[in-house]
C-alpha cells in the first residue's frame, strides 16, 4: 500500500521568556537578547502536525484527522493557548521555552496518542520566518 503523509494545522498564542535561572540578567541578554524580557513577550504560533503511513484499505485515511484535529485540540491548544509557557505550562516549568523545546514537548505530548505505525513530525512556527521542525 502506499505511503502517505497527511498533515494538519492549528494554532495558538502564547508568552514566554527565554532565560536560565542560573544566568544573570545581563548573560540572559546577551544570549536571548530582547527575547530574554522579565516581562516576558508573546507570539502566534502554527503548528502543523504530520503523519506518514499507509493508506487503510477499508476507509482509506492514513489516519483520521478529525481524531487528530481532537488530540490536537485536548493537548496543546487546551494546554498552551494564551498561557505564559514558562509560568502556567507545567512542562517549561524547568525546561526554556525555545521553539526547539516547545516542538519536543508538544511530539512528546501527542506521540503516546498516535499509533505507533505511524510516523509523527511536528512542524512549529514561531514567527513567519523562523519555525522547527521535530520528528523524534
Amino acid at each position: 500500500m502506499p505511503r502517505v503523509t497527511v498533515h494538519r494545522k492549528a494554532h495558538f498564542n502564547a508568552a514566554h521568556r527565554l532565560y536560565r535561572k542560573d544566568w544573570s540578567d545581563e548573560k540572559n541578554f546577551k544570549i536571548f537578547n530582547k527575547c530574554s524580557n522579565p516581562n516576558f513577550h508573546g507570539h502566534n504560533y502554527e503548528l502543523i502536525v504530520s503523519l506518514t503511513g499507509e493508506i487503510d484499505k477499508k476507509t482509506g485515511y492514513v489516519f483520521d484527522l478529525g481524531i487528530l484535529k481532537d488530540y490536537i485540540k485536548s493537548e496543546i491548544e487546551d494546554a498552551f493557548d494564551h498561557k505564559n509557557l514558562n509560568v502556567e505550562v507545567p512542562e517549561f516549568k524547568d525546561l526554556n521555552p525555545t521553539a526547539e523545546n516547545i516542538s519536543v514537548v508538544i511530539y512528546n505530548k501527542l506521540r503516546r496518542l498516535i499509533p505507533k505505525d505511524l510516523e509523527l513530525e511536528i512542524t512549529l512556527y514561531e514567527t513567519p520566518r523562523n519555525f522547527v521542525t521535530y520528528s523524534g
